[in-house]
């Protein structure tokens, strides 16, 4: 039996010996085999290289170090080979030793560390404190980062603030590691989530990733319940490989697949500057139709922050105030509004659902009854739209001064009733669902990378608004007024 083999045997034994609430503990979520030589096989090695340093923090039972030192033999590559792997789980680390042991092979030597990765090293200002310990640095850096959570005071977050934004993901910082580990010219290859390719919380490590290393390389996993074999995983996963390095390629390769074995991959080269937007985004173009939404797009100047028209978030949170709302009307009451108002792209009130009314006059509670657009913050997966939209104008409601709006929904504050059929028009295209899809794999609409997308001018968008008013509220009449006004 080979070694990886053995590995993947001993690993499965480990598994099934473990709850998944213990091995949540740590976020370990362990990689198949298919994936560990999937990854491996990415890594462009330089086999006249007498040595290779080789890292895997966060090791688990070690299947992609054994997959990646297979890959080096099998490309014919003689040199000396030195592993380093940090693994801190002490229930994992027998199975860990075992796996590298069973690796024969004369110039190969391995390090097992069961230290924390993240703080027994410096990074950024917490540099000052290692002084006297010399940063190591790898050739090659492969890894299935823990995905967990963790407090924003928690001493990794602390340890790496440079890059954290609120209570951070362990998956990021384990990279960002990575990416002060890594050798100039080195590789590293993650299976991630998908999350960090958009929206502010990761903001710095992306700016962190960029500022430091180019993106060479993309795999997207269609189905998110194909990669972790026996295990619930709610998170959009891709791998991705980075080098160390200052020169832009032309392009990035980006394969995809809908299974875990990659019996069906599809690969794609695109654009540098299409993946990696000057917004500091990750778009992941998956085929050429979704290359040109973002070429279409791209060419505009202007966002929805920049003609000041914020996407804002609902302000009601029903949890934490239902000494305030209310199932039925008074002298004293204010509508409230849900995303299930919204229907057939108008927004529908009262419905006859609970607490569509707020008594307060907290105005922390409270907006002003003007136009709004509506947009809902949370769709399911097989929904065909991601974005679904409804238009409030408040001639509709005169008696009210005031309205309030629950955390569910997204707003668009708006100046006339041009305005919110305009943006209507945008946001229920086929085109600008298209483009959000490519930039957020969830199914929440997020108001800050909503803000950030390229639109036209607000006169353009107006003008849009004006043709759309009297007529049908349809995708595709949308659709066909945006085409006048984008090519």
């Amino acid at each position: 039996m080979s070694p990886l083999r053995e590995t993947i045997y001993r690993t499965s034994s480990f598994i099934s010996s473990n709850t998944k609430a213990e091995r949540k503990k740590y976020g370990q979520f362990f990689t198949s085999e298919s994936i560990a030589v999937f990854m491996a096989s990415m890594f462009h090695i330089d086999i006249e290289k007498k040595s290779l340093r080789v890292l895997d923090a966060g090791a688990g039972s070690g299947i992609l170090s054994v997959a990646l030192l297979d890959r080096i033999r099998k490309i014919g590559y003689t040199g000396s080979v030195e592993l380093v792997c940090y693994e801190n789980d002490e229930k994992v680390l027998g199975v860990l030793t075992k796996n590298l042991t069973s690796v024969k092979d004369s110039d190969f030597t391995f390090e097992i560390r069961g230290e924390n990765y993240i703080t027994s090293q410096g990074f950024g200002h917490s540099t000052f404190f290692f002084e006297q310990k010399e940063r190591e640095t790898y050739d090659l850096i492969i890894g299935n980062p823990p995905y967990k959570k963790i407090p924003k005071d928690a001493p990794e977050a602390t340890h790496m603030e440079e890059v954290c934004y609120g209570a951070p993901n362990l998956y990021f910082l384990f990279w960002a590691m990575g990416i002060h580990n890594l050798k100039e010219g080195g590789e590293l290859v993650y299976v991630i989530p998908r999350s960090w390719t958009s929206g502010a919380y990761f903001d710095r490590f992306r700016k962190y990733m960029l500022s430091h290393c180019v993106i060479t390389d993309i795999h997207i996993f269609g189905s998110r319940d194909k990669v972790f074999d026996g295990e619930t995983v709610l998170q959009e996963t891709m791998i991705v490989k980075v080098k160390k390095d200052s020169i832009r390629p032309s392009k990035i390769r980006i394969t995809s697949s809908d299974t875990s074995d990659f019996s069906d991959l599809r690969c794609i080269d695109v654009e540098y500057d299409t993946v990696v937007s000057n917004n500091g985004y990750i778009y992941l173009v998956t085929n050429e139709k979704e290359a040109k939404v973002l070429s279409t797009l791209g060419k505009l100047p202007f966002t929805l922050v920049s003609d000041n028209l914020r996407m804002k978030t609902g302000i009601i949170v029903d949890f934490r105030t239902r000494e305030v709302l209310r199932s039925e009307p008074s002298d004293d009451t204010y509508p409230l509004f849900y995303s299930q108002h919204i229907k057939g792209g108008r927004v529908v009130w009262p419905v006859g659902r609970e607490h569509e009314f707020i008594d307060t006059d907290r105005m922390g509670y409270l907006q002003d009854n003007t136009n709004y657009l509506f947009v809902k913050r949370f769709t399911a997966k097989e929904e065909k739209r991601r974005l679904q939209c409804g238009i409030y104008l408040s001639s509709d409601y005169p008696k009210y001064k005031y309205i309030s709006t629950q955390n569910k929904l997204n707003y668009i504050k708006c100046d006339s009733h041009e305005e919110v059929y305009g943006l209507y028009v945008l946001l229920n295209s086929t085109i600008y669902d298209q483009y959000y899809r490519i930039l957020n794999g969830s199914t929440q609409v997020n108001s800050t990378e909503i803000n950030n997308m390229p639109v036209p001018s607000k006169e353009i968008i107006c003008k849009m608004g004006k043709e759309l008013q009297g007529t049908d509220l349809s995708q595709a009449v949308c659709d066909s007024i945006l085409r006048k006004w984008i090519n």
